[in-house]
Formats: structure tokens, C-alpha cells, sequence
């Protein structure tokens, strides 16, 4: 039985070659639309608020019950995930309202 070493190249590769490889994105990649977009996180808003992080997501899982006072506060919110906004969306304006409205616990 025979074995069989692997050919070794003969030649560098050229240096100019791999930066035009490099610098070009492949043809099968696509570039996301939009770059991620900054969020506003539960954290930061009870800072900003002056609350324990803890106090200001039981408050605002009471707001997200009251669909009449906070329509869009409950249908922003997925369950089991992290409460974030977008800047300036209305959700946000209704959580700043609902953690306001409330006196810290």
C-alpha cells in the first residue's frame, strides 16, 4: 500500500491578491438594511426613573395589564424577553408614564 503526501505550493500567494479579497464582501453575503438600532433598556430607564430595576418591571408588568391607560406598552412587550424600546416610540412614552404615575415601592 502506497501513501500519498500532500503537494506543497509552489508559489506565494500574492500579497496585492489578498487584500482585493479582502476588501470586497462575498457575492452571497448580504449587508443588513438598517444598522443595529440603540435601544432603550429597562435598566436604563430606572435610572433614569431613580428606581431599583426590579421594582420598575413588576410596575410596568401591572401597566402592561391595563391595555386602556397603555395600549401600546403590552403589544411592544413579548413575553420572556428583555423590556427594550426604540427612542422616542410611544412605548417608551408610556412606560416613562406608567413608572412615574406610580410611587416606588
Amino acid at each position: 500500500m502506497t501513501t500519498t503526501e500532500p503537494a506543497k505550493p509552489t508559489t506565494q500567494p500574492n500579497a496585492a491578491n489578498k487584500a482585493d479579497t479582502a476588501a470586497k464582501p462575498a457575492s452571497g453575503t448580504k449587508t443588513p438594511a438598517n444598522p443595529k438600532i440603540e435601544m432603550v433598556t429597562l435598566d436604563q430607564l430606572a435610572r433614569e426613573m431613580k428606581m431599583p430595576p426590579r421594582d420598575a418591571r413588576m410596575l410596568l408588568r401591572l401597566a402592561a395589564k391595563q391595555t386602556k391607560l397603555y395600549p401600546t406598552l403590552g403589544k411592544d412587550h413579548v413575553a420572556r424577553q428583555p423590556w427594550q424600546w426604540t427612542p422616542g416610540s410611544k412605548a417608551l412614552e408610556e412606560a416613562r408614564k406608567a413608572l412615574s404615575s406610580t410611587p416606588a415601592v
